[in-house]
């Protein structure tokens, strides 16, 4: 059996809040704004600023590719309160359904 290191992790740009919704912008590329299938680390680098509303969902976007809301198992929307701060997530993407899911809370500060 081989051992296998997990790929590289994609990191954010940047956090914006809106009235509606938490954006993190990540580089269009696999997984984000390009046709994926699959599972991906995303490492968020920037905190979503204090004071932010606990219920405001989380959507991952990337310049000129779509907003993708991120979802937790039974596709429960993940919001502010999900995210406990910088680090790497594991998520699955299908760019086909436009479902990004939420696999591991937090790997990794």
């Amino acid at each position: 059996m081989s051992r296998t290191t997990p790929p590289e992790a994609i990191q954010s740009l940047s956090v914006n809040v809106t009235t509606t919704e938490v954006q993190i912008v990540f580089p269009r590329r696999r997984g984000f704004g390009i046709p994926y299938f699959g599972g991906l680390y995303a490492y968020i680098a920037q905190a979503i600023p204090t004071g932010t509303t606990t219920t405001l969902p989380i959507v991952f976007t990337s310049p000129g590719g779509p907003s993708v809301p991120v979802v937790g198992l039974g596709e429960t929307p993940i919001t502010v309160a999900d995210i406990p701060g910088t680090g790497v997530y594991h998520l699955f993407y299908e760019e086909a359904r436009g479902r990004l899911q939420l696999l591991s809370p937090y790997l990794v500060g």
